[in-house]
């Protein structure tokens, strides 16, 4: 039974370690998908997730989008995306305009589907998801449940990004196959010069610190708000509040932001390369590499999708009538700033994972390239 275990586990690391063969069909099936539910929402099917079926469709920037004119472009664009996934999966090595066109098309929608079309609710979501489920012990959040914070167009969000990440996937495998690169590590020759483990060790510090220190400043902000000190705020804002019990909220995701920001120190420090000696089990063995990259990676993108729309709304003069003009103004200033900081936070914590990437992937099992 033991060795069966065994056999069926390098089985299923060997399918992984081949994903460059058969992301780009995932793809396609997901276009698909979306094909069909775009055709079932022209025909006037439940469930379209944007404009008026959205109750949040103001933080949205699809929520003007109608299913009679929305439904048949989803349809249409996943038909097109079917096809050129499937081509892309296909095909070997390739150059001049075509390449670049499907590189571009991949890109563009890898980047459409995982930061512009979701809003800041998903990171909610994941962010209350810990919260929710241990409130109940104390009582505390009253009345919300799990099903609060995934409502139907909250879950297409997070099903956009999910494409959003098959397709970038999808450019990268395309990207190493049609240049002849390596399918597991992407080199043709010798390793770029900032892709180095040494030089990667240096940008990838300072990425890190940057995305240490973004997380810290908005947790500041929120603990100094519930214990009662208006730190970038007025006295009447902080007051309004605490009569609803916002702030303790506020100090829950910052504590959340603040554990996230010490994780992320991980990416620089030996005990995120090696499990501390006194975690049970695991002390002293070598943290497997995707233990790190895969939630930094998915964060990374959550917290540059949520700063990307509070960049968008402030830009169009849409947020203040989503959170009322007075929470806006210059005496309030920390209610706001600390988001607007996030798409940076955003790329610094994907730039560190990469560095962390690069640092330790070693010499790649394919090709023997380091």
């Amino acid at each position: 039974m033991a060795e069966a275990s065994r056999e069926s586990g390098r089985a299923t690391l060997r399918w992984w370690r081949r994903w460059p063969g058969w992301i780009g069909y995932v793809a396609a099936a997901w276009s698909l998908a979306y094909v069909l539910l775009g055709l079932y929402w022209t025909l006037d099917g439940a469930g379209f997730p944007f404009g008026k079926n959205d109750p949040g469709a103001a933080l949205s920037i699809l929520g003007g989008v109608r299913a009679g004119f929305g439904a048949p472009v989803i349809a249409a664009l996943g038909l097109a995306g079917a096809v050129v996934a499937g081509a892309m999966a296909r095909m070997r090595r390739q150059r001049g305009v075509l390449r670049v066109a499907l590189l571009g098309f991949a890109w563009v929608a890898a980047t459409t589907l995982a930061l512009l079309i979701p809003d800041y609710r998903v990171l909610v979501a994941v962010a209350y998801t810990p919260i929710i489920l241990i409130g109940p012990l104390s009582g505390w959040p009253p009345g919300v449940s799990i099903l609060d914070v995934y409502p139907w167009p909250v879950v297409n969000q997070f099903l956009c990004i999910a494409g959003g990440l098959l397709w970038a996937a999808t450019a990268v495998a395309y990207g190493r196959r049609s240049r002849g690169a390596c399918q597991s590590c992407g080199l043709d020759g010798a390793q770029a010069g900032w892709t180095r483990p040494d030089m990667a060790a240096r940008w990838g510090r300072w990425a890190t610190y940057v995305a240490v220190v973004i997380p810290v400043l908005y947790a500041v902000t929120r603990w100094a708000w519930a214990v009662g000190f208006p730190l970038g705020i007025s006295e009447e804002f902080l007051h309004e509040g605490q009569e609803v019990g916002l702030w303790w909220a506020g100090a829950a995701l910052a504590t959340l932001a603040l554990g996230g920001a010490i994780l992320t120190l991980g990416l620089v420090q030996r005990w995120g390369e090696v499990f501390p000696r006194w975690i049970p089990f695991l002390g002293g063995k070598r943290v497997p590499i995707p233990v790190a990259v895969v939630p930094a990676s998915l964060v990374a993108v959550l917290v540059t999708t949520a700063g990307l729309m509070f960049v968008r709304l402030t830009l169009t003069g849409r947020l203040g009538a989503i959170l009322g003009e007075g929470v806006l103004s210059a005496e309030n200033w920390a209610a706001l700033a600390p988001e607007l900081l996030w798409p940076l936070w955003g790329a610094a914590l994907g730039a560190a994972t990469l560095a962390y990437y690069y640092r330790r992937r070693g010499k790649c099992e394919h090709c023997g390239r380091l």
